[in-house]
């Protein structure tokens, strides 16, 4: 659900536990954690014989350590279901165990020099603190927002008149926890103490209520409670264990080499599902820059760089692989997130514009406005709001509405979900392709002139960069093969007229070979690190493997300019599209073992552009190991398309049109099943 930890133990048999969650959205949009429990054994946790497990099939963790000559395990788990987690501790010996609460935010106090860059809504930042309360025999803390910076952030760019419209997702917005025993007593407001016992059992419950007083969310948090002993530990338990069953049978990859290479990123890729589920079934998207399980690398444990706000060309990373696993439940907070922020898209496009359609800014607040320093923190006369923003690597980077929308036309093709066609899908097409079809004017032939234009963020003002042609491309004919019994007569005109209007991609001579160029013309020095020419090998698949000009995409490929293979690059997954198995299996290896320093746990990424741990890091690692196996081309399902042959590996992946492949490659041997079976002759072996 929306509850997250980070676990570990110390060298004195301490256990702390960081809370998160992934809708504790503070006064300054600060994606924060709860707090912090301490629990410490009496007699101590020996650590000489000590080990901590992740048992990701079952979905727990387990530490076992010598006690007195005895061993304790304990199991520490969140309901699949509730936002509860319970901490269970057994031994044959009995045992006390205390409980502490350790929280940061103590007073009030501002937020000065480098700990500003993670904060986006105030020019001068307060973090504000929490409160605990008196609770009878639990453990019980919150934090409420007393200010927000939305309605001035809608005055300062020129959306005031919404204010009265949209309510405020952040003022009086409170997070926070119960901790309590099933047994013990309440030393104070911030400690438990256990009765001596040989079985355990602590239980934290996590809440968020937005726009809410101390006495709703108490009430809700005690309803919560309820709830949970109600039910059961026993039965709560059965429940998650069947939930992470069921989960890793959807889909699954397992590799098998004497090349360590094979195991060192199956082992990756593994792990980054992991971190991803957890992180992905509440109501806002995975924080590209540390999820929910930032820890204080830096200042204190609600620090990340680059702040809480949403960057599309790095969020979007996470979501991509969730086609291919069948995790695509998870993508719907993603789409979502834009679906709520349409009206105020809208607005916005007529404000800043005079036109019709929606938009939305490469960086952004979970609302939909410009992050106001990205924006720009100087008041703007009503007629200057069109002008470009303040910041020169976003001033015109459009194109993560283009493959926002190819994202949501892609995942309909896997799922086949009508009430998401007609519901979200449809509705937001319309808006965003009228934003691009009333945006930009025409040459003297026609054709859709794009200038000034962004290449991402590394070409400024060309002039109609191949990213956007490749996405409006993809999305034109993805929607317009829905036929006339899904569209209208109206909008299957407008968007084959502009399909029509579409400039030719662009071409040009490096390293004497003709190569995909970034854009048509006015490409001045590369301004930040993307190959834009790429693009139309992922996320716009015009070119690769089974497509035509195979050839002029390879050597765009190794003739790029940028060649990396951490944080967003995406040169692993845009070699297996174009099938250069050796260019991925060599990247990739480095990206799978590519982990922070200082951190014990071998998925935390980092941190790279971004932060610790980086999920456009892992998410490309998901996404290029998955496209090795399988792809989709039209109606064909290829297979191996670029796997090391004598690398074995039994996998389970899901293709399009709600189709699902079960495959072993043994020895060079390939048998396989697909689910429905009328898909069985759409597939095509690859295997080189």
């Amino acid at each position: 659900g929306e509850t997250g930890m980070n676990v570990w133990s110390e060298e004195d048999g301490s256990i702390l536990l960081y809370l998160s969650r992934t809708d504790a959205w503070d006064e300054n949009e600060r994606l924060c954690k709860i707090g912090r429990l301490k629990i410490v054994l009496e007699p101590a946790l020996i650590t000489k014989h000590f080990t901590q497990t992740l048992k990701f099939d079952k979905g727990y963790i387990e530490i076992q350590g010598g006690l007195d000559n005895e061993q304790v395990t304990i199991r520490i788990w969140i309901d699949a279901f509730r936002q509860a987690a319970h901490v269970e501790l057994f031994s044959q010996k009995e045992f006390d165990v205390k409980v502490e609460l350790e929280i940061w935010r103590t007073a009030k106090r501002t937020l000065a020099n480098e700990e500003c860059h993670a904060v986006e809504g105030f020019k001068e930042p307060v973090s504000y603190p929490d409160t605990i309360c008196d609770a009878n025999d639990a453990i019980l803390w919150y934090h409420q927002n007393p200010v927000s910076p939305f309605k001035d952030t809608l005055k300062l760019q020129g959306l005031e008149e919404l204010s009265d419209k949209l309510p405020d997702p952040l003022l009086n917005r409170i997070f926070g926890a119960m901790v309590y025993f099933n047994d013990g007593a309440k030393l104070n407001n911030s400690t438990l103490l256990s009765e001596k016992k040989s079985r355990h059992h602590i239980t934290i419950l996590t809440n968020t209520l937005p726009n809410s007083s101390e006495e709703q969310w108490t009430n809700s948090i005690n309803l919560l409670r309820e709830d949970v002993e109600f039910l059961g530990i026993d039965r709560a338990r059965e429940e998650t264990i069947q939930w992470w069953k069921s989960y890793w049978e959807r889909s699954f990859i397992f590799a098998e080499s004497d090349d360590s290479k094979a195991q060192d990123i199956n082992r990756a890729y593994i792990l980054q599902r992991w971190i991803s589920i957890c992180a992905s079934r509440g109501h806002f998207p995975i924080k590209f820059n540390g999820s929910i399980f930032t820890v204080d690398m830096e200042h204190d444990a609600d620090y990340r760089q680059w702040g809480g706000g949403y960057w599309f060309q790095n969020t979007r990373l996470v979501y991509w692989p969730m086609l291919a696993s069948g995790d695509t439940d998870s993508m719907l907070c993603f789409f979502e997130m834009f679906k709520r922020g349409m009206d105020l898209a809208e607005f916005r496009t007529q404000k800043y514009f005079n036109h019709n359609g929606a938009f939305f800014p490469e960086t952004m607040s979970f609302w939909g406005t410009y992050l106001n320093g990205i924006m720009g923190w100087c008041w703007r006369e009503d007629e200057d709001f069109g002008k470009p923003v303040e910041n020169s690597f976003i001033r015109f980077h459009y194109s993560g509405n283009i493959e926002l929308l190819y994202m949501m036309i892609t995942y309909f093709e896997y799922t086949q979900d009508d009430a998401f066609l007609f519901d979200t899908l449809l509705p937001m097409a319309d808006k965003l392709i009228t934003w691009w079809d009333e945006h930009w004017g025409r040459d003297e032939n026609g054709k859709l002139n794009m200038y000034p234009s962004y290449a991402c963020e590394t070409y400024w003002n060309c002039e109609n960069p191949s990213t956007d042609i490749a996405g409006l491309k993809c999305c034109l004919t993805g929607l317009l093969a829905f036929g006339k019994e899904t569209i209208s007569s109206e909008l299957s005109q407008k968007w084959t007229n502009l399909l029509s209007a579409l400039p030719e991609m662009p071409f040009y001579e490096r390293d004497d070979k003709k190569v995909i160029a970034p854009a048509h013309d006015k490409l001045g020095d590369m301004r930040n690190v993307e190959n834009p020419e790429l693009y139309t090998i992922f996320p716009y698949p015009i070119f690769g493997v089974d497509r035509p000009d195979l050839d002029i995409a390879i050597d765009t490929y190794f003739t790029r300019k940028l060649k990396q293979n951490f944080g967003w690059c995406q040169d692993e997954t845009q070699a297996a599209y174009l099938g250069l198995t050796d260019e991925v299996v060599k990247d990739l290896h480095g990206r799978a073992t590519n982990k922070h320093d200082d951190s014990r746990f071998p998925a935390f990424w980092g941190p790279n552009y971004d932060w610790i741990p980086d999920q456009d890091h892992g998410g490309n690692i998901s996404m290029a190991y998955q496209t090795m196996l399988i792809q989709c081309v039209d109606d064909k399902i290829l297979l191996f398309p670029a796997w090391p042959k004598d690398w074995n590996v039994k996998f389970k992946l899901q293709a399009a049109k709600q189709t699902t492949v079960e495959v072993s490659l043994e020895n060079g041997k390939v048998e396989y099943e697909v689910f429905p079976e009328s898909r069985r002759k759409d597939v095509k072996i690859m295997l080189k």
